[in-house]
């Protein structure tokens, strides 16, 4: 295979969106173990990170496949393989199945059957369920859509362990509910910039239907609401003051973000908005890391709620 030819391939399974992906389910990995992982979890680990990042690659394959249509009348999406003619459709279809394939089989036989399962279900809610049925059907798609895109960290969690703790689901579902709330501002300030042409595609985004200005209201709503959710973390008792002072720090920066966005300086302040948002959840999931593992003298304040019993 050529270089250019793995590029093109490599290209169709949006790399960039993966990586977030997968950093956010390996940052799960490691807050649902206490201090560093024995052999055997970091067996599961590796092989489960292997599982998720396939599963991702191939969810994004077909969502290239099936948005085909779209991505050629978007100027964001016009360069990509199947729409520029570098790779066909059965092509692109053949090459998803096999990631799609080989991540269940790593799944099922050598990690567990149910970050298997789940895994399947967020690839299908994300490559079918989103892209052929939400994203065309109501502008609350991202909103809806968000819960396949929010499930990594759960992923993430249930390979090291199974799901089998009595807090596995309750602190890997908060990981879930952080990532599902930061969604929509995340591609809403995208959808702000990119109006045009998610208009001529047809696609019922929020900024299409119901108007700029009705989108920057949402987008400072949920954030306003995501600063709280992702307090919750620390009232659980499952991070501790530094991770707290971070999310705030952070939370308060995206605060600034959403509320100039209601009376932005130029056009573009809608993509510095997006890109914050991506630095930001990345930065989130870090110190949340670092305060579970790397800094263990950050003990964690009273929990309040979800505090398992001693």
């Amino acid at each position: 295979m050529s270089h250019a030819t793995f590029r093109q391939y490599w290209d169709l399974t949006k790399p960039r969106v993966v990586a977030l992906i997968v950093f956010t389910a390996l940052v799960g990995m490691f807050l649902a173990v206490e201090g560093l992982p024995t052999a055997e979890e970091t067996r599961r680990g590796v092989l489960g990170f292997i599982g998720i990042w396939l599963a991702a690659s191939s969810a994004a394959a077909i969502n290239q496949l099936l948005d085909s249509r779209i991505d050629a009348k978007m100027a964001r999406t016009s360069w990509r393989p199947i729409v520029a003619g570098q790779i066909t459709p059965a092509q692109a279809l053949v090459f998803a199945l096999i990631l799609a394939a080989l991540s269940m089989l790593i799944l099922v036989l050598w990690v567990n059957a149910i970050t298997a399962v789940l895994t399947f279900a967020s690839l299908i809610g994300y490559a079918v369920v989103y892209t052929v049925f939400l994203k065309r059907a109501t502008p609350q798609n991202i909103v809806i859509g968000g819960i396949a895109g929010a499930a990594p960290p759960l992923l993430g969690w249930a390979s090291i362990t199974g799901m089998q703790g009595e807090w596995d689901w309750p602190h890997a579902l908060l990981l879930v509910l952080i990532i599902f709330v930061w969604t929509p501002p995340h591609f809403w300030a995208l959808a702000i910039f990119r109006r045009a042409d998610y208009a001529r595609a047809m696609v019922p985004m929020l900024p299409v239907t119901h108007g700029v200005e009705y989108t920057r209201w949402q987008i400072l709503f949920y954030t306003v609401l995501l600063v709280a959710v992702t307090v919750l973390p620390w009232v659980a008792g499952m991070s501790g003051l530094f991770y707290l002072g971070g999310a705030l720090v952070l939370g308060v920066v995206f605060l600034g973000y959403a509320w100039k966005l209601m009376n932005p300086p130029d056009e573009l302040y809608a993509m510095k908005v997006f890109n914050y948002s991506i630095v930001y959840l990345m930065a989130l999931f870090a110190f949340l890391l670092l305060d579970h593992w790397m800094l263990p003298w950050f003990q964690p304040a009273p929990a309040f709620m979800l505090q398992p019993a001693a």
